[in-house]
């Protein structure tokens, strides 16, 4: 009776320490999949890309390059009055390539069409937020040359780069700032590269262009560009 007693006894003590393996050995396992898959993870990180400060020097060849691999032509700028979906051109490659540039860093999220024209434009990509500023003085400080011998006219619909302010004989164009041609003004060609059209959103056009305006023609009521994407 006593043999048989210390036989249950030993079967009981064997029967927990092997329990105690298996679970010390499932914990094991279990922590060696969530190193496994976290190291996996760490391991496909992408590096964060990076871009030159572009200034006169250095940006027509940037965008030389950049456009050979960014072939995105498609934006839609969502407003205050609603959508515009934009056709960028790609006979105006350096025009296409800073607009998809510059809307892939979020450069026109938050800026306004702070001029609007009745029955002529609206220009928009100008800013009073103190965040987009920095943002844009990190990209950089340039200009881009003027594109207006590929075929096309200031009809309705087309969007086209204003030149900038200052003392500026060869219309070289501010690459933060756009219009919108919202009647056919014809006296536009030769001096204003045309590198887009409106695709869809026109009546969201007309709507922003019959905002009333001061005397500067900034709309009284700012006319946001919440955000800028990119569609195909």
């Amino acid at each position: 009776m006593q043999k048989l007693s210390w036989v249950i006894l030993s079967f009981i003590i064997l029967s927990c320490q092997s329990n105690t393996s298996k679970n010390t050995t499932e914990d094991t396992t279990q922590d060696n999949i969530k190193a496994t898959k976290v190291i996996k993870k760490d391991t496909v990180k992408k590096p964060k890309k990076t871009y030159p400060y572009l200034d006169e020097d250095n940006a027509m060849e940037f965008f030389l390059e950049y456009e050979k691999e960014n072939k995105e032509t498609k934006v839609r700028l969502t407003t205050t009055f609603g959508d515009i979906e934009i056709l960028l051109y790609n006979e105006t490659k350096f025009h296409r390539a800073n607009f998809i540039y510059l809307t892939k860093l979020g450069a026109f999220d938050n800026t306004q069409f702070h001029r609007v024209v009745e029955n002529f434009i609206i220009q928009g990509g100008n800013t009073d937020n103190v965040d987009v500023a920095k943002r844009r003085r990190k990209i950089g400080h340039y200009l881009l040359p003027t594109d207006t011998n590929r075929g096309f006219t200031h009809k309705r619909g087309v969007i086209s780069m204003p030149s900038s302010d200052i003392e500026n004989p060869h219309k070289l164009a501010s690459p933060y700032e756009f219009f919108i041609v919202q009647t056919d003004s014809y006296h536009l060609d030769g001096d204003y590269t045309i590198f887009g059209e409106v695709i869809k959103g026109m009546d969201v056009v007309d709507k922003i262009n019959s905002v009333r305006t001061d005397e500067a023609e900034w709309p009284l009521h700012n006319v946001y560009i919440e955000k800028a994407e990119i569609l195909e």
